[in-house]
């Protein structure tokens, strides 16, 4: 079974803080809570990464896949693209309420 490395584009970190910031404002344990199942959920990917949809509908290849992590009454989705047999890089990450990647 293939293992693969999982990296983080500037961006994606960026995003991280920015849900994790704005969780901070109003309860430090959801911030918290709410990364461990981001970070959780993202494991997956260092075996199963083609397990995930094909995002934009597989208009960008079946490379680039989206993730959806569940948390609370909604959760996150992860952008990210396989890179070749033995990387995946997270690419974005936002709130499923939000209207796109940032």
């Amino acid at each position: 079974m293939n293992r693969y490395d999982v990296r983080f584009t500037k961006h994606a970190e960026a995003a991280l803080e920015r849900l994790f910031d704005f969780l901070l404002e109003h309860d430090t344990a959801t911030a918290d809570r709410a990364l461990e199942a981001i970070m959780d959920a993202l494991q997956l990917l260092k075996q199963f990464p083609f397990s995930c949809r094909k995002a934009g509908d597989g208009q960008h290849g079946p490379r680039h896949r989206e993730m959806i992590i569940p948390f609370g009454a909604s959760g996150y989705v992860a952008l990210f693209e396989i890179e070749d047999a033995s990387t995946v890089t997270v690419l974005a990450v936002r709130h499923q309420r939000e209207n796109d990647y940032h």
